[in-house]
């Protein structure tokens, strides 16, 4: 792999988020078939830097698997807006589905319940909601949150990722008739009955270490399975839209309607993937990036460029 991708000269970029402060960073590596990205979360651990190296050179290396559908249903993301921009950002994406951030608010769930009302009055009533809550709830609170959210809007699809620890989901799930999804990208931990914790499984193709590694393991879990995204660019987001397409059977919108959380790309608008009519096209590789944009959201600053090369880095190692 050092040998097809020149790891020293990758392009280090940052794109700001449309609705909140900071940027999402990361890496653009091109290899002799094609472009990946390598931009894992803060925090991440040396596994998993190294499993989203191995996401980021897949499409330039070894490509994807052969899709079985030519396009996905996706699901427009709604960060912690209020509840006037929350509307509108369910209108513009032209999604049946929404997946709605709650939990974020120290004071409590009233802007949640704001927030979902809003999305419930833009989608309608055949429309789906689900939460996403990224594990920072107690069983008590999600026993809470959750009967408030049905009370407000009626039912919901899932709720991902409500509670930290499998154990924590599997007693919530006993307490609430709304399906649980958990995050399994990973892998599934060791001495944990999945289907006793969980009814959807939620796949995030850079953690999961690529197409391949995703749809591996998909094979091996008795669930739905949903892939997700964590607001890549389009070339980190046509990952998951390939592992999408390659899932054999897709029973819900995947959580791929994340590129409109950034206020930029780096690849043309034209090839942006931006949801159509609530879906993404599915491609054999990601576009190539657009110089222009690259060079508009290239990081400059030698001292962040050189942090994520040690980062690529020690993946490789």
């Amino acid at each position: 792999m050092r040998t097809l991708i020149d790891f020293d000269a990758a392009l280090v970029f940052a794109i700001p988020f449309a609705h909140g402060p900071g940027a999402r960073e990361g890496v653009l590596l091109e290899g002799p078939q094609g472009w990946g990205e390598f931009s894992p979360l803060p925090g991440s651990t040396g596994d998993e830097v190294a499993r989203w190296l191995t996401a980021a050179t897949e499409p330039g290396t070894v490509a994807w698997p052969e899709p079985v559908r030519g396009r996905v249903p996706v699901a427009a993301a709604i960060p912690a807006v209020d509840d006037v921009l929350a509307g509108e950002l369910v209108r513009a994406s032209g999604c049946a589905t929404a997946e709605v951030v709650v939990g974020s608010d120290a004071d409590g769930i009233d802007r949640d319940v704001a927030r979902l009302v809003a999305v419930r009055a833009a989608l309608g009533a055949g429309g789906s909601i689900r939460c996403r809550a990224d594990g920072r709830w107690d069983v008590a609170t999600a026993t809470a949150a959750i009967g408030a959210f049905v009370d407000a809007v009626g039912d919901l699809e899932f709720v991902e990722q409500p509670c930290r620890t499998p154990a924590e989901l599997g007693e919530l799930r006993r307490r609430v008739t709304v399906p649980i999804a958990a995050r399994i990208s990973a892998g599934i931990p060791a001495g944990v009955d999945l289907k006793q914790v969980a009814d959807v499984a939620v796949l995030a193709c850079g953690l999961a270490g690529g197409v391949r590694r995703g749809l591996r393991l998909a094979e091996t879990i008795d669930l739905p399975c949903v892939v997700s995204s964590t607001a890549e660019t389009t070339i980190g987001l046509a990952a998951g839209v390939a592992l999408a397409g390659a899932l054999p059977t897709l029973d819900f919108a995947c959580s791929l309607g994340t590129r409109a959380l950034l206020a930029g790309d780096v690849v043309s608008p034209v090839r942006s993937l931006l949801p159509r009519d609530g879906r993404l096209p599915v491609a054999p590789m990601p576009p190539a990036p657009d110089p222009a944009l690259v060079a508009r959201y290239a990081i400059t600053d030698p001292e962040r460029i050189e942090w994520w090369r040690r980062l690529v880095r020690t993946a490789l190692e």
